[in-house]
């Protein structure tokens, strides 16, 4: 059995040094402050420097959003995240008080106070790089730092906040830039499931999950980790252990290929919920079409999926390009894509909405055809019409429409056997699970430009 994060053994340079994410639910009220400050209190005193970092109490950014829209139903950006990141603010300085009150030392730190450098992609900033100074400080000083997740500053020192579950993405860069043993993330569930346990009763606990499993799983609606949280935890090799702040139960290990082998080649289902399928109709053809519809998403910062432009003939030098994207992104970027298919000529903007992007994560994907096979026709004997379909290595998504995603997550756990049936015998003993050495870890912040000037901490979406 892996050993407890809060027992790591020493490099016998240093004190062993732990970063501890709390999320929303996790800090909901002075109680629930108190227990995190007990769980941090425990690990500091078992010898181990402690770093945490705290999203805002549970329902407090849904909140402020709600008043900036009460305002304006599309806020400008820079505005929403000086409004939003005021919710961690709350939470980082009664969490630094809650240790006071259990007989421990607490600092609480800001984005800015560091500070996290970002971008200026307002409401979805990328990191560039981390001022760990003032954390070593407080550290050296007895101190646990406390610090705010989301949030950022920007090259003109304008607040930036790192899109839903950046406080994920702060405590893993965080991480890789102490060069810590380990970036432990407590929230409400105990693990990663092969199915969101809440419409999947039969959703099995996972153990540990390579990187490049969890990369897409979080990408494709699983709500465990932020995306970019897990890019980070792979660039830096940064071992990152997804728990219950309830109980004292192992949580999910995500960490290396060779120390998470499960003995499946498929990992789980995720799904993406509010999704709408955009259609071009009737574009004119020519070779810089694709570039110029992504290249108008890009400068919005909208991601999409399943993108569909079928080749055009000469009797017919007009095309239809399709594309998917979650509902809320569509609302930025609607008008500009309506501007777009008016200067083409005779193109039409067309909208489906109310689906769901239910999605087969797992090793060699694209390589098995029947996998594909197996996964429509499973759901079509149930009467699941599937509306989109696309494969990679690791992942095979499916559109359906949204009342019906939550059935066809169940449909395909059973097909696929991903239900429990027996205990999985460990791949590699504790000695194959300990992650890399405080040393080596900094080393790796170091070369790759983390902690400095010129670090590059999030890369770029392709």
């Amino acid at each position: 059995m892996r050993p407890s994060s809060d027992r790591l053994p020493s490099s016998g340079v240093q004190r062993p040094l732990l970063v501890k994410k709390f999320g929303g639910t996790s800090v909901a009220s002075i109680e629930r402050m108190r227990n995190v400050a007990r769980i941090s209190l425990e690990s500091q005193r078992a010898g181990n420097d402690v770093v945490v970092v705290v999203s805002a109490m549970s329902g407090e950014t849904d909140r402020l959003l709600s008043l900036a829209q009460g305002v304006l139903p599309l806020p400008d950006g820079r505005e929403l995240d000086v409004l939003v990141s005021t919710g961690e603010q709350v939470s980082v300085a009664l969490t630094a008080l809650a240790i006071h009150a259990e007989g421990g030392q607490a600092c609480s730190f800001l984005g800015h106070q560091l500070p996290v450098l970002t971008d200026s992609a307002f409401t979805k900033a990328r990191i560039q790089a981390v001022n760990d100074g003032p954390i070593r400080r407080a550290l050296k000083r007895g101190q646990i730092a406390v610090v705010a997740g989301f949030q950022g500053v920007d090259g003109s020192q304008n607040i930036t906040t790192l899109g839903r579950g950046g406080s994920d993405t702060t405590a893993v860069a965080l991480a890789a830039a102490l060069g810590a043993h380990v970036c432990e993330i407590y929230t409400d569930v105990d693990g990663i499931y092969t199915a969101d346990p809440r419409i999947c009763p039969a959703g099995r606990k996972l153990q540990s999950v390579p990187y490049e499993e969890m990369l897409e799983l979080a990408s494709l609606g699983a709500k465990v980790l932020q995306v970019r949280s897990v890019e980070i935890a792979m660039k830096y090799q940064v071992p990152v252990h997804l728990r219950s702040s309830f109980t004292d139960e192992e949580g999910t290990w995500v960490v290396e290929r060779e120390r998470a082998l499960e003995g499946k080649a498929l990992m789980g289902l995720a799904c993406a919920a509010d999704q709408v399928r955009v259609e071009l109709v009737g574009v004119a053809c020519r070779p810089e079409l694709i570039a110029e519809v992504t290249g108008i998403l890009a400068e919005l910062n909208v991601c999409v999926d399943m993108l569909c432009h079928p080749t055009g003939v000469p009797e017919e030098p007009r095309v239809d390009v399709a594309f998917t994207l979650p509902a809320v992104e569509l609302r930025r970027a609607r008008r500009f894509l309506e501007q777009f298919v008016a200067s083409a000529g005779k193109g039409e903007l067309r909208v489906s909405g109310s689906l769901a992007k239910v999605s087969l994560v797992g090793i060699g994907i694209r390589s098995h055809p029947g996998i594909a096979a197996h996964l429509c026709r499973s759901l079509v004997q149930h009467g699941i019409a599937v509306s989109g379909l696309t494969v990679n290595e690791l992942r095979i998504s499916c559109l359906v429409e949204e009342r019906a995603a939550e059935q066809a997550i169940n449909i395909l756990h059973e097909a696929f056997g991903l239900a429990p049936t027996k205990e999985l015998p460990r791949a590699l003993g504790p000695e194959a699970a300990q992650p890399p050495s405080t040393a080596s870890r900094s080393r790796l912040a170091a070369t790759r430009g983390l902690n400095g000037k010129h670090a590059g901490t999030d890369t770029p979406d392709q």
